[in-house]
């Protein structure tokens, strides 16, 4: 019998039914609504609050070319977002290609805007008119408002789509645009703005851009006749009186420099003159390919570095060519200066980049017509240019600024010389330490009570407070997947100790063995030996003081820790409430009142403890309170240790009923900025801050 003639290709897409007409074809502004996180990251805070730096961008990027020189924010009623600027305006007129109105073009046309033909912006952060289509179609309601060419301009968006033709409102003698939006709910989790993070971010923008003035209002609690009077409108930058509402302005004349001697402010500097470079610029481009490089630095009593990278007013947390270049002239020049002026000889070697790195905090920023980033995030420069650029301008001018200031150069060599010190000190430390130990085999800690799985994604590695919660720990957990380590007492504060110092401690040296990593120049994230790390802490004074301690270790020493999700803090509860043989557990004051209203208690909030553990009544008219016979108890835990291991494990170690947080870093700088005041050797600055912020504290004394 003969064989079927096998089906072609074509055949078989025929019979599927798949052919052209299965092709969707998303237009106009549609692919954004249907993949948000592609254009925005994610739908969460973060996508949500990226929609006003998109809007900012653009306004930014006005007063970088030198057309505007005040951005206003304002958060007004109703989950509406206004960015107003006093640049040329978008233009009004006809589009050639779209046949309408250039700003309807890029309200909502994908790639339309400013920044692609080269002719609008010379250095832009973003595509100007992409990124404010993109806040169009994520928002029900948009107004783009626009003085320019004495009129007043005006057109409204619904869900991205043009309500009307673009019109003329009026005359005006203004100049700027006025974009207001309000985020669509269908689209992200919740639309709750963070001023302070929003103030963060706009401080930032007006360091990086000099004589820049960036205005934030807070109008979100006015009443109706409060808002009136406000005329939220109007473009109130406009009037220079002072705002009738919660507003934050920052107006920055000395750019970078400014931005250092922000980041230094709990610090001590070892030398006086903020060093500072800026080549290039609007009217004298650095090159085609570079158009402006500008760096500050200053050296500071302390053992971190803190350098932050921007390219075109993007922070890029992960560096890239900008930051290797400035590196290499750094290393380079120091070495120059030393060796020229006797502060080296030829048989102590050269600075290595790790050794002037030390105490430094420094800004890099270039601005480039063509900008490439190395993924999505635009977190790491990838532009070739940008290194050679950097390493020539920074290198020339920080040797000039060498030879004119003799005393912080001799104060930066030495401080470069102590760093050169302590590294030999350091490996020293660390040869006979951890190379012997966690790379070659020594056993470990024997307060660990190590897991049975050698498998890292499946391992959890509880660090305990004390004997006692370590006994509890280890006798109720699971002992396939967990591990406990407990820790004697504090730890030493690693936020100015050296690694040799570090690893005379003995409790450190056993968490670094633990973690199998190792520490430092040596150091390995492949080699974690558990990809949950948890810290369990007391709930009082002492345990939120070793899980600080904990955290500036991890910090400091074990970033890629942090930065790959493997670091949570437990949350053990702070009462067990049981009424005959049941027992419920709660984690705050508002779910302990919570079990007591479902169990038929009716407890005031001010009622004694000693007299809480009872089953009470509250009389609503004479707010007296009568116990029952039947008691119901309210143990309030101060320790993990008061836990048996039944108990510790129902609450704090089960997979199925534990709560966990992970710790992660929203703001690196800010973070920096709070371990520097906590754990430095500035008094009166955490002094200030705890006097400032107690009362957020919630501490059981």
């Amino acid at each position: 019998m003969p064989k079927k003639a096998p089906e072609t290709p074509k055949k078989k897409a025929a019979e599927s039914g798949y052919d052209a007409s299965s092709i969707s074809v998303l237009e106009g502004l549609e692919p954004v609504r249907k993949r948000p996180g592609m254009y925005i990251g994610t739908t969460g805070p973060d996508g949500l609050h990226h929609l006003i730096w998109e809007v900012f961008d653009n306004s930014r990027d006005e007063a970088m070319g030198g057309f505007a020189d005040r951005v206003e924010i304002a958060l007004l009623p109703d989950g509406y977002i206004r960015v107003a600027d006093n640049g040329r305006g978008i233009p009004v007129d006809t589009h050639k290609q779209t046949k309408v109105s250039a700003l309807e073009t890029i309200m909502t046309t994908l790639h339309a805007g400013g920044k692609f033909g080269g002719e609008g912006y010379k250095v832009s952060g973003g595509l100007h008119g992409v990124g404010v289509s993109v806040v169009n179609a994520l928002s029900t309601h948009t107004i783009a408002e626009v003085h320019r060419d004495g009129g007043y301009f005006m057109q409204e968006y619904q869900i991205g789509k043009p309500k009307a033709k673009v019109k003329k409102v009026g005359p005006s003698k203004a100049h700027g645009t006025i974009i207001t939006f309000q985020a669509d709910p269908t689209i992200f989790n919740e639309v709750t703005y963070s001023h302070k993070r929003i103030v963060g971010h706009l401080r930032q923008q007006a360091y990086l851009v000099k004589g820049m003035r960036v205005t934030i209002i807070d109008a979100r609690d006015l009443s109706e006749a409060e808002q009136k009077k406000l005329d939220l409108r109007g473009m109130v930058y406009l009037a220079d009186n002072a705002l009738p509402v919660r507003h934050t302005s920052f107006y920055f004349e000395g750019g970078l420099r400014s931005l250092v001697a922000f980041n230094n402010h709990y610090q001590k500097p070892i030398h006086k003159n903020i060093f500072y470079v800026e080549k290039g610029g609007i009217e004298q481009p650095l090159d085609i390919a570079v158009q402006s490089v500008e760096v500050a630095l200053q050296y500071v009593d302390d053992i971190s570095d803190r350098i932050s990278a921007f390219a075109n007013n993007i922070y890029n947390p992960e560096h890239g060519t900008h930051v290797t270049g400035f590196k290499t002239a750094l290393t380079r020049t120091l070495n120059n200066y030393a060796k020229k002026n006797n502060f080296i000889k030829e048989k102590d070697g050269a600075f290595t980049g790790d050794d002037v790195l030390e105490g430094i905090t420094a800004v890099i920023s270039v601005k480039m017509p063509e900008i490439q980033f190395e993924g999505q995030t635009k977190a790491k420069l990838g532009s070739v240019e940008a290194r050679s650029a950097v390493e020539s301008v920074f290198g020339e001018a920080f040797q000039s600024y060498l030879e004119e200031n003799p005393d912080d150069a001799k104060a930066i060599i030495n401080k470069v010389v102590i760093a050169v010190k302590a590294r030999k000190a350091a490996k020293a430390a660390k040869d006979s330490v951890i190379r012997k130990g966690a790379l070659e085999g020594m056993t470990l800690p024997g307060k660990l009570a190590d897991c049975q799985t050698k498998k890292a994604e499946d391992s959890e590695l509880f660090i305990v407070e004390g004997d006692s919660a370590g006994g509890s720990a280890k006798m109720g957990r699971d002992r396939k997947t967990q591990a406990i380590l407990p820790l004697r007492g504090k730890i030493l504060n690693v936020e100015r100790a050296r690694i040799d110092k570090m690893l005379a401690s003995e409790q450190i040296k056993n968490l670094v063995i633990a973690l199998g990593t190792a520490i430092g120049d040596v150091f390995d994230i492949e080699k974690l030996r558990y990809h949950k790390i948890i810290i369990a802490t007391d709930a009082d004074v002492d345990g939120a003081h070793i899980r600080t301690l904990l955290l500036t270790l991890f910090y400091r020493y074990f970033r890629p820790v942090v930065d790959g999700g493997y670091l949570y803090i437990a949350q053990p509860p702070l009462y067990k409430i049981q009424k005959g043989k049941e027992a419920w557990y709660a984690y705050t004051d508002e779910e302990k009142f919570g079990v007591l209203k479902n169990l038929g208690e009716e407890v005031a909030e001010d009622v004694p403890e000693e007299d809480a553990t009872d089953e009470v009544v509250v009389d609503d008219e004479t707010n007296e309170v009568t116990p029952k016979k039947s008691r119901t108890h309210i143990q309030r835990y101060k320790g993990l240790g008061e836990m048996n291991a039944d108990e510790l494990w129902e609450t704090t170690m089960n997979p199925e009923n534990r709560v966990l947080k992970q710790v992660t870093i929203e703001d690196m700088q800010e973070a920096d900025k709070v371990f520097d005041i906590l754990m430095g050797t500035d008094v009166s600055s955490r002094k200030s801050f705890i006097q400032s912020n107690a009362k957020l504290a919630n501490l059981d004394v």
